[in-house]
């Protein structure tokens, strides 16, 4: 299946799809929900990526300026993307660290809702406590808010009516990296794909200060499968909306 990739929003109505994972950064998904993602693809759901920032500070490497760390980050969301089955990858464009809660990132979500108009959004919890990325917090916060109410509503942004953004409801959110998972899904079958997608993401691979990190995440893959008869699983908190 060829990708297809967004240098930014687009700005006309586009298919729907069943799922959007929404990220802060390139490689978040694959951390947090790959395993998941590759088996709703693989299932026939069609799976559509945003990625709010363009990941331009995720590195210790001094040589490597902005905007080439962004261009290699871009590439490997592409690659890693293209691996687990998602159709099309959407670069929102807004600089890594530099997310806010804004009218703006509001907006621009709702845009994306309501042009591919997805059952079930994935994201990062904004709720967990302590040591977690800003970026993290913020994207999920604000997604939060973009799909209750401000997607659902008609008089929420009258402009995007007028071109022809029709409200959209969002049947479930899944938030990854909780601390207080609801939902296990299964990955037992999908872990080994989830680890070829994390490792095209080189310069974030690298940076992982972990003698060996496939052990470690296998490790608290089955510790998130606990209680279960799965071997494997990523842990969510689920929500489910109003409809």
């Amino acid at each position: 299946m060829t990708i297809t990739i967004h240098a930014q929003i687009p700005r006309t109505l586009q298919s729907s799809c069943d799922i959007m994972a929404l990220a802060a950064h390139p490689d978040d998904t694959e951390f947090g929900a790959a395993g998941t993602v590759i088996r709703w693809a693989d299932e026939g759901q069609s799976v559509v990526y945003a990625i709010a920032t363009n990941g331009d500070k995720g590195t210790s490497d001094p040589g490597l300026t902005p905007a080439k760390l962004a261009e290699i980050r871009k590439a490997e969301q592409a690659r890693a993307a293209q691996l687990i089955g998602a159709r099309e990858v959407v670069y929102m464009g807004y600089p890594d660290q530099g997310l806010e809660d804004t009218p703006e990132l509001r907006k621009d979500i709702v845009r994306l809702l309501r042009l591919y108009r997805p059952r079930v959004l994935v994201t990062s919890d904004p709720y967990r406590r302590y040591l977690w990325h800003r970026d993290h917090r913020i994207i999920g916060q604000v997604a939060m808010d973009a799909v209750f109410p401000y997607a659902r509503d008609h008089l929420a942004y009258p402009d995007l009516l007028d071109q022809g953004l029709t409200p959209h409801k969002v049947a479930e959110i899944y938030f990854w990296g909780t601390e207080d998972f609801n939902f296990q899904s299964d990955i037992t079958t999908t872990f080994d794909r989830k680890i070829e997608a994390l490792q095209c993401h080189e310069s974030q691979m690298k940076e992982f200060k972990h003698s060996d990190p496939v052990a470690w995440l296998r490790e608290r893959c089955r510790e998130m499968a606990a209680g279960t008869d799965f071997a494997l699983a990523e842990g969510f908190h689920r929500v489910r909306l109003p409809l």
